[in-house]
């Protein structure tokens, strides 16, 4: 059973939609299950002025979007990429163990959109190792 937080992030998503001339972009998907998750970033002096997402997928993934965005919304590069899948998990008060992936997907899609803005700027690109939560990492990449 999904948490009141998720049911919340479901029913209101926040930050949802497509910035127009984003200097961040960054897409990723999970093809056994039709996820995909596309964030939009404006970020200013190393700072997420503003985020914005497009999710299709289920219920789990559109809270998920939802709440990551909220969590970096306002930090710098290095503090968002320190967003953890668990993290988003915690925030929501859990999700149930099938829907795991939805976290993992928010925040690679957090990290693919801070290396779109990352290599914009000719600075080098992060990769965070798995940390095997859902065994699911190779499966995300769009």
């Amino acid at each position: 059973m999904y948490s009141e937080k998720v049911m919340d992030h479901f029913a209101n998503p926040r930050n949802v939609g497509e910035i127009e001339n984003a200097n961040a972009v960054g897409e990723v998907g999970n093809a056994k299950c039709g996820d995909i998750m596309k964030i939009y970033m404006d970020i200013q002096d190393n700072v997420i002025k503003d985020v914005k997402f497009k999710t299709f997928g289920c219920g789990a993934a559109i809270a998920t979007s939802s709440m990551a965005t909220e969590m970096v919304k306002g930090k710098t590069v290095d503090e968002a990429l320190s967003l953890t899948n668990k993290a988003v998990m915690e925030a929501l008060d859990g999700l149930p163990t099938e829907k795991i992936h939805c976290s993992v997907l928010a925040e690679e899609a957090i990290q693919s959109a801070i290396n779109d803005y990352k290599q914009r700027r000719g600075e080098a690109t992060v990769e965070k190792n798995c940390d095997g939560c859902c065994s699911k990492c190779t499966e995300h990449h769009v």
